[in-house]
Order: C-alpha cells, then structure tokens, then sequence
C-alpha cells in the first residue's frame, strides 16, 4: 500500500488545525480505522459524519475495517452507525455491535466481515500495537463464544480468519488475540493548541485516546482529533495534556457545537466532567417498580470497602439505590470506561459517574479488572440455562455483542446477574407488599438452549465463583449442580409464576421469601445490613439451660467480613456465658458463596473447639445437611446435624446428645 499523502504540518509550521473535509481525504481504501465512544459518551461525532459524507460524495475511502471497543452511537445512526453504507466497510472488529444495528445487519447478512471480541481485549490490544507487539495472551474469553473452540468470536461465516487462538502454559488455557494494525485514529478532546496536544478537561472520560493515538502513529499511520475549541500555544499545562502534539496529525474544531456533545442527552454537565462536585441529597428518587425491586434485591449483595462494577439497564439502578439508602460512601463504584467512585450515571450519561474519586483510561481499568480487583458486578441477562450459562450478546435475532461483559463477568469475585424474568410487556403491581404479575411478557429468558454463551456457568462453578441471577420476582444462585432456586417475592406462586414461563425445572431444596422490605416504598436500612450491624440480634442465650441459639436464617455469607463478624459476635457471647456452651443453629436459608466456604468451616471448627459443649444444626436443605456433615467428618469433627429445630433441640437436651466434638 502507498504512504499516506501526510499532512505534515510540522515541517513548515506547527498549526495542526485543519477541516474535518480536509482530514478525510487523507484516509486511503482498505484502511484500519480506530475510533473512541463509550455507549452515548465521547463520540468525535463530527468526523464520524465526515467520513459518512466523503464517502457518499466521493466514492471513498471504501473496504475499511473499523476497530472499536465499546458501542459508540445512539442506535438509531448516529456515531459509528453513520457507516453503515455498503462498501464504506469491509471488516468489524467491536465489542458491541448493538449501537450501529445497520452495520449489524450488514454482518448477519453476510455482507461483511465481523468479529465480536471482549471489549477489555480491544482495549488492551491498543497498547499491543502501540508497542509493536503481535498480540494479547489472556484468559478472557474462555469457554464462551470467544473461544475458537466455539467459534473464535466470529459473528458470520463470511469471516474465516481466525484472530483468536488457544494455547496451553504451564498446563494453563489461555487465549492468544491477534493485534490488528492501525492505520487511523478518531480521538476526542476539549481542548488542543496549534501543536496538537490534546487536554480532556470537559470530557466525561478519557477512554483509550491515548493508547489509539500511539498505536496508530508508530505503525506510521495518522491522527485525527475533534475538539470543542484551540487554544494558545503553551497554555495547556504539560500534566493537563493527555494525548501530546507528537502523536496528533490532524485537529478538527467540532462545528456546530451539537456534534461535540458529552453525550446524545446531554449537552454539557460540568458535574460529570469532575469540574464540580454535585450534591446528591437532590438527586431523583427511583419509583418502585420492576426496575427498582431488581435494583433493591442486588443491592444487598454490595460488598462494604470493595470495588463494583454496575452494568447497563436494570443493574445501573443499584447505583440509585446505593445514594438513597447512604450505601455510596462505603463502597467503591465504577464503570468500565474508567469512572471510579461517586455516584454513577444511568441513562445516556451511562458510563460515567458524578463526584467521580478518579478517571482511568480504560484500558488501565479493564487491567485492573482483569487482574481481580473487581468484588462484585451486577450485569444484564437476555438468556439463561439451567446450568447457570447467560447469553447476553446475541438473541432475538439481533446481533448485540458483549460489550465488557465477558472481561468483567469472569474476573469478578462475585457475580449478580440482574433483570426481569421474562421480557417484552412485562406488567406488575405492588399491593401491600406483595407483588402481582398483571400482564406476563412475551419472551422467556430462562430456557433450554441460549443462543450463544457470553458467561459460562460450568466454568464460573469450576472456579467456585458466587454467582446469583435476581428478578423481579425471584432469586436463583449457581451450584455445581446447575441454578437453585432461593428465593420468591411475597405473593408470588412458584408453579404458577415461576415452573409455567421456564423451559426448565431448577433446583429448589430451600427456598425463602425476598426480604419485604424490597417491596415497600420506604427506606430499607440497608446500611445496617451491609455492615452486619444487628447481627448480635440473631444470637440468644438461655443460662438455665446453658443453650445459645444462632439465627441465621435467610442471612448470607457473601464476602470475608461477613466470615470475620459472625466469628467475633459469636465469640463475644460465648465469652461472655464465661463457660462452654450447648447450641443450636438455624440455616435454613442461610447462604454461603461458595469461595468462602473453606474461610467458614474453618471459624466453625475454630468456635467448636473452644466455646461448644455440642452444637446442632438444622436445614431444611438437604444439600445444606449433607455438606456440612462432609465438612465437619473431613475435620474430625462428628457431625450433629438435623432437618428441623425440633430433632436439634431434642438431641441437644437429650441424655445421650453426641454433639460435635473434636
């Protein structure tokens, strides 16, 4: 391929000001193009428009291939949606194909093209390529559709490159993604100075500008950057500058100022930019429907002092329910476009988030996600199957992609999976607390066979990790055994509302009511919870008889405070009998994820040995029963363990009571 016919503005003088027509004409047929945009965010959407129009007028440039992470559009054909035409495009290379669904179409009608790649591994790739480097060894992407062992994230049959390949280390899988050359790099910025140098001080996030640019520049390619505005040379302090004149060919002022909105919903919110702290006493109050009831149930699993990432939709309401419940100062929320902390933004502002503690560049977020830094994320589900497997990329016909999704889902510790129970005209009503189905929606989404696997349950389960799916209506939790049911919303039928609109039958062995406050339109004092604050309340003692009672019924293990509470609560009511005890504990319903299981049993052995005389415990779960009497027999321990609070007490307070004992 010939050299670009550069404009090298530096030769003769330092002004890098340019028309977006003139900047177009230096994009050749067959070029690797790059651009940035998150969701609705960040869109350079006047060179977006640009190339439209020089390729509608002129013919070309033709046959390029579009690399991109996240979806960058509004859906209806704006951002990368406005490259739709036939010919404009060769090949795709995206996490999210949900955003520009003619350039979609163009791949399921095989007129292109396409991969569906993890939008972290796009992100990373950039880096590669800027370093000269010829790809990504990850574990992101095993056993979904990513893996080319089922089908290397190729979107229709007309692509038959494969860009992913499988490898064992040291006995390990990995994933080896090919870097993909860039030739030219959309950017955005606020402001630049004649030299180029680029300052972000009204962006909402500063994406992966930076890594594109250079990835671009050193593979000899060129630069092409929107800004609200130029300013005077030297002005933009050296700290300020985050993609530097070196690597820009091209600045195009955004003209009208429509084409550099925040996002397609918002003009300018000084707020998500960081420029201004906001309060949040003002913020709206969600009303309490299906969305909220989601976002309440979800929102118990928050981890107190851990990072979590929200996805978009139904999950995205936890971050509303974190502000109204004073949950936000406790945990650490964050996108993965690179928001950390503050309150983060639904809606068209998805992405970024008021009073924001920090911006990442993306790729710097995905690395930290990547490398378990994440506690819990609650993502969206189009699909599941009764072994826990979600589709979230590709369904009803539509080609969506998996944005993040694959990136964040296998490297959180835990998992919540958050959305309606079925979709498409979904109805329901609250009265008195209880919750009613009035119109059931069309499409199921718990089914025999999903589409495609964006997360896969075996491996999640294999790797112990906690996942759960909230709706609505109910709450299903991951075993190795495929989903369970746990719990069901007060007045929901499980046969009726439940077993009828699943093509499947789940596990049930001990299922327990959602907790009432979900559903009743007043604060739920959720903080208490999160921060186990009441739980000396479940622990009772009876000195007549020398028996203490542990409630832990509907309570869950979810993170190792939790572990660490229990422990120092029940350890502090022992102590204070002053001699060891008879007790008696109730688990029905009680929950323990599954990579904390090792960290419990070892503080009930711990609290066995020192302060029991006999301990009994009773479950209604049979699976409950059966695992804790292999735990305690693999300690040594005899186990004394019952199906109900009678049998325990009439064991404990019986003459020949064996108990638990070392």
């Amino acid at each position: 391929m010939e050299p670009w016919p550069r404009l090298r503005l530096g030769e003769d003088m330092q002004d890098k000001t340019t028309t977006a027509d003139q900047a177009m004409a230096l994009i050749r047929d067959g070029d690797v193009v790059t651009t940035t945009g998150f969701v609705q965010s960040c869109i350079p959407e006047m060179l977006h428009a640009a190339l439209e129009k020089r390729f509608l007028d002129k013919g070309h440039p033709r046959d390029l291939t579009l690399v991109m992470c996240a979806g960058a559009g509004d859906s209806k054909g704006l951002g990368t949606g406005r490259l739709h035409h036939e010919g404009l495009l060769k090949r795709v290379i995206a996490g999210n194909f949900g955003r520009m669904p003619k350039v979609a179409q163009a791949a399921m009608d095989e007129k292109i093209c396409g991969y569906n790649l993890p939008q972290g591994v796009i992100s990373q790739l950039y880096r590669a390529c800027a370093a000269g480097q010829p790809g990504l060894f990850s574990k992101v992407g095993l056993h979904t559709f990513v893996d080319p062992r089922y089908g290397g994230g190729k979107v229709n049959k007309k692509t038959q490159e494969d860009i992913v390949k499988s490898h064992v280390i040291d006995g390990e899988e990995w994933l080896f993604y090919k870097a993909t050359k860039i030739d030219v790099a959309f950017i955005r910025g606020t402001s630049a100075d004649p030299s180029g140098n680029i300052s972000m001080e009204k962006e909402a996030l500063t994406l992966d500008c930076l890594a594109q640019a250079m990835a671009a520049h050193n593979n000899g390619g060129i630069v092409i950057a929107q800004v609200e505005r130029i300013v005077e040379e030297g002005s933009i302090s050296p700290k300020d500058v985050k993609v530097p004149g070196i690597l820009v060919d091209c600045v195009v002022v955004a003209d009208p100022p429509e084409m550099h909105r925040m996002n397609y919903g918002v003009m300018y919110d000084p707020g998500l930019s960081g420029e201004i702290r906001v309060p949040t006493k003002g913020m709206l109050k969600m009303p309490l429907d299906q969305r909220k009831i989601i976002a309440r149930r979800a929102a118990f699993e928050l981890p107190p002092n851990g990072a979590v990432n929200l996805g978009v939709g139904a999950p995205d309401g936890v971050a509303a329910i974190a502000n109204e419940e004073k949950v936000t100062p406790y945990i650490t929320l964050t996108t993965e476009a690179g928001a950390v902390g503050g309150v983060l933004a639904g809606g068209s502002s998805f992405g970024s988030s008021r009073n924001a503690h920090a911006i990442m560049d993306q790729n710097q977020m995905f690395d930290f996600y990547d490398g378990g830094g994440l506690d819990l994320t609650c993502l969206g589900m189009a699909e599941c199957d009764a072994w826990g497997n979600v589709n979230s990329s590709r369904f009803g016909g539509k080609l969506n992609g998996s944005g993040g999704f694959i990136n964040i889902s296998q490297n959180s510790r835990a998992v919540v999976f958050a959305g309606t129970f079925t979709a498409g005209g979904l109805q329901i009503a609250l009265e008195d607390g209880q919750l009613r189905i009035v119109q059931e929606g069309r499409n199921r989404k718990f089914v025999q066979d999903i589409e495609q696997i964006t997360f896969s349950g075996t491996y999640a389960s294999s790797r112990n990790q906690p996942v759960l799916y909230v709706t609505e209506r109910c709450v299903f939790q991951l075993t190795d055994r495929g989903i369970e049911l746990i719990e069901v919303a007060p007045g929901i039928d499980i046969d009726r509302d439940i077993l009828a609109h699943m093509s499947f039958r789940p596990l049930m062995e001990n299922v327990i009511e959602m907790d009432a406050r979900i559903f009743q339109d007043k604060p739920m004092g959720l903080l208490d919870d999160l921060l186990n604050a009441n739980l000396a309340d479940r622990v009772t003692y009876e000195a007549e008889r020398n028996m203490m009672f542990v409630n832990l019924e509907g309570w869950s293990i979810k993170k190792k405070q939790d572990v660490e509470d229990l422990t120092r609560v029940l350890e502090e009511a022992c102590k204070k009998t002053g001699r060891k005890v008879k007790s008696i504990v109730n688990q029905n319903g009680f929950r323990v994820a599954e990579d904390l299981y090792e960290d419990y049993m070892k503080s009930v052995v711990y609290l066995l040995k020192r302060y029991s005389v006999t301990t009994a415990h009773f479950s209604t779960s049979a699976f409950m029963r059966l695992k804790m009497r292999e735990a305690l027999s693999s300690r040594s321990l005899r186990p004394h363990i019952f199906e109900t609070s009678e049998e325990a007490r009439v064991a404990l307070e019986g003459s020949g009571a064996s108990g638990m004992r070392g």
